[in-house]
Order: C-alpha cells, then structure tokens, then sequence
C-alpha cells in the first residue's frame, strides 16, 4: 500500500516520548531533577491534529511528572508511562477507541518502538532515530527528535487528507 493511501484512514496518532516529542537527552539538575525540552511547534502541532477530530496519545517506557504536565497542557488525555511492553498496551488504547491498527499512526525512535511500528497501518521514524526504526517506518520525517517532527508528521498527514488548509483558518487573514 502506497504512503499516501496509508495515511487517509489515520484517525490516531501514537508517540513516544524520549527522542521522538524530545531530542533524547535525560538531563538532571543539582537537585537530580529531571528536566526534557518539548517543541513548541509540536505542541501546537498536536493541538491541530486534536482540533481536526482527531486522537493523539502518548506511549512511553520512561515515567516523568514533566510528561504528564506537557500532556496535561497539550489536551493529551492518553498517556501511558512506565510501558515495557508497548504492543499490548498500544493494542488496548486502539481498541479503547474503536480503532483498527490502519487507523494508527505510531512514531518511534528505538528499538522498544519496533514491535508497535510492526502493527500500524502508519509507522513512522523521526529521521535521528535507530537503523532499524527507520527501516521498519513507512515515513520518516526530516525533523529530528524533539526538533518538531510532530508537527511536521501531522502537518504531512493532514495535508495527505486535504485537511491542513482547515485547521488553518484560525490562524490566517483572510
């Protein structure tokens, strides 16, 4: 199946979070607090895809209180951290919702990713991620981790579905 034709049925995103929403680096301050670095762009990249009508959920295997503020902020009610295994919990939220896996978008950037890539109608790469990542993605994105490959992943799936120039008549002149 061609990307494009992929990409029409996508109704959910999933991401992870650590070197796909961030550039990878765990950073601890003096006090051993943890701090990440969101885009900003993909914020508001996750805002239009929910304003469009549709999903977007979070699927990490780290636990951070500052994934749970972001997403908190962002509008993301599905959030799940401490995953080890992401297929299973992946499967549960798409079924959750009704969804097929054709209707699922999943981008990832290591190996835990891999089996969840595997099960998607859209797996998708942020281009820094692992060979083996990208190889399994149908899509890989130009932006980096953290760099705005969530928007730039949205804004392509949108545009794919002729539904980009919608979501933008909140921010044009005309």
């Amino acid at each position: 199946m061609k990307l494009d034709q992929r990409m029409q049925s996508i109704e959910l995103i999933l991401s992870d979070v650590d070197g796909v929403m961030t550039d990878g680096l765990i950073t601890y301050d003096n006090l051993g607090i943890e701090t990440k670095s969101f885009h900003v762009r993909d914020g508001l990249g996750i805002k239009l895809w929910q304003r469009a009508g549709h999903h977007f959920g979070i699927l990490t295997a780290r636990t951070s209180h500052i994934v749970k503020l972001r997403a908190s902020e962002l509008g993301v009610e599905l959030v799940r951290q401490g995953v080890d295994q992401k297929l299973p919990v992946a499967i549960q939220i798409i079924e959750s919702l009704d969804l097929q896996p054709e209707q699922v978008c999943y981008i990832g950037d290591d190996l835990a990713d891999l089996e969840v890539l595997n099960y998607v109608g859209l797996p998708a790469s942020v281009s820094d991620g692992a060979a083996e990542v990208r190889a399994a993605a149908k899509l890989v994105t130009k932006s980096a981790g953290g760099r705005g490959a969530i928007r730039e992943l949205v804004e392509t799936i949108l545009d794919s579905q002729k539904r980009w120039a919608d979501v933008l008549v909140d921010y044009s002149n005309s």
